[in-house]
């Protein structure tokens, strides 16, 4: 085994384990292995996209919070995972329970999404940015979607991690066998002046038209706080942030900033983020993913400008979402 490359040990591990049905201690000692080190690699296994577990079976638990945020907000379709009875103060002490309502939302939302692209082989895919979204396209391995073509739906050269709308649609077209595009322009321009002149390239606007005419749209919520992506990656200041708060900001999804009640908030960001707007969101099948008790409250707002055709959440936060509008 010592001649095999990492991702050659993960697979391997993860076919005797998954698919030959071997325990983890059979699986070692085929391998040569310890055991402690067939556990780590079942686990990097499965967050490289290697293996994707999904759950077929629905959580009928949750079909009242799912009827009354669907008829709230006038949803096609509310999927929710789960409750974990997670709270706050337990997410904030521990990163890797704070990250399963994002990979809960994720795995769902790739489900969601093998669905569509089974009854629509030949779709454009619309994806904006985010952890839940990064999550999604790790889980979309083995799905043969190769006439389906991806594109981002924001500004692709700003944010530099593997977050960003690029590295989501480079893995959900090497998932599926598909084509990627993105928007090779920065997801904030530096004044309204450098945006008009970005928008009018051929190549943005030829991926711009493209984004227009995606099938279906997958969004994930920004909070608007310290801890959120958009502060994270230094998109926005502590400046900025402050101010679309005081504007009444509390939610952001694809470069979009919402008030409580759903309405565009009006601010300076908004004349130099590269995206597709609520118009253009509005006529196409648009999927929000929302993970974690913090973002509820951005949730709510998104979904009040009524946008939105679905919601893929977790269960946690439906029931939050759900006690909210009650």
């Amino acid at each position: 085994m010592n001649d095999l490359s990492e991702r050659q040990l993960m697979t391997r591990a993860a076919w005797f384990y998954y698919v030959a049905g071997l325990n983890q201690e059979a699986t070692s000692r085929r391998m040569g292995l310890t055991r402690a080190r067939v556990n780590k690699l079942l686990g990097q296994a499965r967050d490289a996209g290697i293996v994707s577990i999904i759950i077929n079976d629905r959580d009928l638990g949750l079909l009242h919070a799912e009827e009354a945020i669907q008829r709230e907000f006038g949803l096609d379709f509310c999927f929710t995972t789960p409750a974990l009875g997670l709270d706050e103060s337990q997410t904030a002490r521990n990163d890797a329970l704070a990250a399963l309502p994002l990979k809960a939302a994720g795995t769902a939302g790739a489900l969601y999404l093998r669905s569509f692209l089974a009854d629509h082989p030949r779709a454009i895919v619309g994806a904006g940015w985010g952890r839940t979204l990064a999550h999604l396209s790790r889980q979309m391995s083995g799905t043969n979607a190769p006439e389906a073509r991806f594109i981002s739906l924001m500004g692709s050269l700003t944010a530099n991690s593997a977050f960003n709308p690029f590295e989501v649609v480079q893995a959900l077209a090497q998932a599926t066998g598909g084509e990627g595009y993105f928007l090779p322009v920065p997801f904030i321009a530096d004044s309204p002046e450098d945006r008009n002149v970005l928008m009018a390239q051929r190549a943005v606007a030829r991926r711009m038209d493209l984004a227009k005419r995606a099938d279906v749209a997958l969004l994930s919520v920004g909070e608007l706080t310290e801890s959120s992506l958009l502060r994270q990656q230094g998109m926005i200041s502590r400046e900025e942030l402050q101010e679309l708060r005081d504007a009444g900001a509390v939610g952001d999804t694809n470069g979009l900033f919402f008030d409580r009640d759903g309405r565009p908030v009006e601010h300076n960001l908004k004349h130099r983020t590269i995206g597709t707007g609520v118009e253009d969101l509005a006529k196409m099948r648009t999927v929000l993913l929302s993970g974690g008790l913090q973002k509820v409250a951005a949730t709510e707002a998104i979904l009040r400008g009524r946008f939105v055709r679905g919601l893929i959440i977790d269960g946690d936060g439906a029931l939050r979402l759900a006690a909210r509008i009650a």
